[in-house]
């Protein structure tokens, strides 16, 4: 093939043999020529009334996918007409051009959920698992990363970036209080407000005070901070890494030899393990400011016999159940955000459809973990 050949204009010349019609395709048939060979196809389409067509296609000199492509749509819309249309030629590199875009291999999303119903959701509970298992193997692939770049930062400390540990630090954590602790106060008065109103009616508001400081520091304060944190930080950190993935940011990082994981992945999740408990206790604090505000107003207790009564129902261990928590769901965040941030395509629909997937997952785990937290401290008398 020529390289002056690929300029000759594009030609298609119709002749009838019997029941069958000869096209004869000629020319270059490429991107440039694209608008040209659109307007000859759509030429002869209108005039053709055989029901067989042989597109002859030895006199091309030049084609490629957009040729191709055109060829191929071609064939197709002919076939909804009960036409058939063969395609003739000699140079094997048509032939894998001509496979390349063919739509036929693509699957109809009308008959993937056509037939059985029953069987139809079998098929997604099935895809369901084989995900799941995609997402843990990945989960446990990074996790196995970040120990092994942990272990060598033993011996070189600079590995773990200070610089953006700290600067993930002030966004996830610094950033997140005024948000976490409206919050908690807001919730720290609701449920001493719907505390009150059973118990007054039994003469026992007093364990209101009871009620808020257990509840809070055990689990609704750390509950409501990691799924706020998800949902802001998680969120966060998806749409970052999965910018720079449509970017080719993370290509360029690995072609200069730095690892994603110790660069982007690592100063994430070691900032967000730092942050969690530290706003998961400012957290306590103003829902239970809350709670406090709330009997005072709405019970008649004084804020004095409140923090008496509170200390009496409470001691450091109820704080640290909940302190202890915050890493560990932290991590769990950490690590499904940024899988999910990996896992973006090149689209902006991509983009939007992990982030999702990210806050909905992590606040799942969240919600796992803290169950398997509670049944692991009643087990030990905790």
């Amino acid at each position: 093939m020529k390289l002056t050949d690929k300029m000759d204009a594009p030609g298609l010349v119709t002749a009838e043999d019997g029941a069958l019609l000869l096209l004869t395709a000629s020319g270059a048939w490429g991107i440039r020529q694209g608008s040209t060979c659109e307007k000859l196809i759509n030429q002869t389409a209108s005039k053709l009334s055989h029901s067989v067509i042989c597109v002859d296609l030895k006199a091309v000199s030049f084609l490629d996918t957009a040729g191709a492509w055109l060829l191929q749509r071609f064939q197709m819309e002919q076939a909804e007409q009960g036409r058939e249309v063969k395609f003739i030629y000699e140079d094997e590199r048509f032939d894998i051009l001509l496979k390349e875009v063919d739509r036929e291999d693509v699957d109809n999303p009308a008959e993937e959920h056509s037939g059985n119903s029953f069987v139809n959701y079998l098929e997604a509970v099935g895809e369901a698992t084989r995900q799941l298992g995609r997402d843990t193997r990945d989960v446990l692939a990074m996790l196995g990363s970040l120990t092994a770049i942990i272990t060598a930062a033993a011996t070189h400390p600079s590995r773990l970036r200070p610089i953006s540990i700290g600067v993930q630090f002030q966004r996830s954590c610094m950033g997140a209080v005024p948000i976490v602790c409206l919050m908690s106060f807001l919730i720290g008065g609701i449920i001493a407000q719907q505390g009150g109103f059973y118990l007054k009616q039994f003469g026992a508001e007093i364990f209101v005070v009871d009620l808020s400081g257990i509840l809070v520091l055990r689990e609704i304060g750390v509950i409501l901070t990691a799924i706020m944190v998800a949902g802001r930080s998680g969120s966060a950190y998806t749409a970052e890494l999965g910018s720079m993935k449509m970017q080719e940011e993370i290509d360029a990082l690995q072609v200069t030899g730095l690892r994603v994981t110790e660069v982007l992945i690592l100063p994430r999740l070691v900032a967000l393990m730092i942050a969690l408990p530290i706003l998961v206790f400012l957290a306590n604090i103003a829902a239970l400011f809350g709670a406090g505000l709330t009997c005072w107003w709405y019970l008649g207790i004084v804020p004095h016999s409140f923090i008496a009564q509170l200390q009496a129902a409470v001691t450091v261990d109820t704080l640290m159940v909940g302190i202890v928590k915050a890493p560990f769901m932290a991590l769990i965040i950490g690590l499904i955000a940024c899988m999910e941030g990996m896992k973006v395509e090149g689209s902006s629909e991509s983009l939007g459809r992990h982030t999702t997937v990210s806050v909905v997952k992590a606040i799942f785990m969240v919600i796992v973990v803290d169950g398997v937290f509670a049944v692991f401290f009643a087990s030990i008398g905790f």
